[in-house]
């Protein structure tokens, strides 16, 4: 199938880009040893897998389904951290992670038995409120009251017996200077306990994949740790994995004006690119320009019947017309695994492109998607 024949909404993942990124993680763990593992809180398409697990370690979880994924379609590494477990869940969780990360000295305390006798590792996150952060104060785990890890205040070593391994996840969209600094304040509050531990895992958020990543500083912050504590290092990046390696196609099914021209589209920012309003941002579409570049500038709305329901202001260099196909970029990530059926919305359908430009379609949705999850 062509690209300029598949279904819209539809998702698209390049699989020659995806690949590329895979690469260049796969460098990365080669030149230092480090490990590598899928978040797949960013990115969860699975028929990628078995590409996926030629390149990197594993994938890592947030909870029992996730857990589950990684272990049925990549069978690697399985690791998992939550806010807290359920009693009903753990077990289970346990028989198919092999790194079960405790987000308290509390819940640690109450399945770590149940983790060591089963031969898995058992890891703590860890606080170091360094916030790097600027404008995602959303997104930030360093945030003051924030939920996420032990910070040194709380931080009991008398516990620590059985414990391998410490966590962090404190960045966002980030480059490795803030990983650096980041490393300075663990260093600082709690390198006491390092020559004790056999792991460290650096979280997510690092872009890895972008251009102006900064990946030589990244290596040395990973080296850093192995030559100092003889620590073996893992990263769970997950935007990096298919960063700019997916598409959003839509068709313009209408125009109309209200103080401005406006263009309707048959996808929608709040079900299908919920980030768009949550983070905020402005999502790169191809062949347009900023708000006045071009000659015809145009608000893109959804079909929902929420008022805010924009993807954002954008110009062109001819009208749009109802059957206009627009693509918007780097929407693999975060995409299929936070939409949502609102409004009795349709979900995207699901495509690869091929490296010879082939696109096939993985899967299609229709109205008992949005029916099976009511009653």
């Amino acid at each position: 199938m062509k690209f300029e024949e598949l279904p819209t909404p539809c998702y698209v993942v390049d699989e020659g880009l995806l690949e590329k990124n895979l690469k260049i993680l796969n460098g990365v763990m080669k030149r230092t040893g480090c490990k590598i593992v899928l978040a797949q809180k960013a990115f969860s398409m699975y028929s990628m897998y078995p590409l996926i697990g030629e390149y990197l370690d594993g994938t890592t979880a947030s909870g029992l389904f996730e857990a589950r994924l990684g272990y049925e379609e990549m069978g690697k590494e399985n690791h998992v951290f939550a806010p807290a477990y359920r009693e009903d869940e753990i077990d289970e969780i346990i028989s198919i992670c092999d790194h079960v990360i405790f987000n308290s000295f509390s819940q640690l305390d109450k399945f770590k038995h149940k983790v060591l006798q089963a031969g898995k590792k058992v890891g703590l996150r860890i606080n170091p409120e360094c916030s790097t952060q600027i404008g995602h104060e959303i997104y930030d785990p360093c945030a003051p009251g924030s939920r996420f890890g032990v910070t040194k205040d709380h931080f009991r070593s008398e516990l620590l017996e059985g414990v391998s391994g410490l966590h962090f996840h404190t960045l966002c969209q980030q480059n490795a200077d803030d990983l650096e600094t980041t490393l300075n304040a663990i260093e600082e509050k709690f390198g006491e306990w390092l020559p004790q531990m056999e792991w460290i895992n650096f979280g997510g958020g690092h872009h890895i994949t972008r251009v102006d990543y900064d990946i030589p500083l990244l290596e040395d912050c990973i080296k850093r740790m192995q030559d100092k504590y003889g620590l073996e290092v893992y990263l769970e990046p997950g935007e990096a994995v298919a960063l700019n390696a997916g598409y959003l196609v839509t068709t313009v099914l209408d125009t109309h004006q209200n103080g401005m021209e406006i263009a309707i589209l048959d996808t929608s920012a709040s079900c299908h690119m919920p980030d768009v309003l949550e983070m905020p941002y402005r999502p790169p579409l191809f062949g347009s320009g900023e708000v006045g570049e071009k000659p015809f500038t145009y608000r893109l709305g959804g079909q929902t019947c929420l008022a805010g329901d924009v993807i954002g202001d954008y110009s062109f260099e001819q009208p749009l017309k109802s059957g206009d196909r627009l693509v918007f970029g780097d929407m693999a990530i975060y995409s299929m695994v936070k939409n949502t059926t609102f409004n009795g919305m349709a979900l995207p359908a699901i495509a690869v492109q091929k490296k010879d430009g082939d696109c096939q379609i993985v899967h299609q949705f229709g109205y008992q998607d949005f029916k099976m999850r009511l009653s």
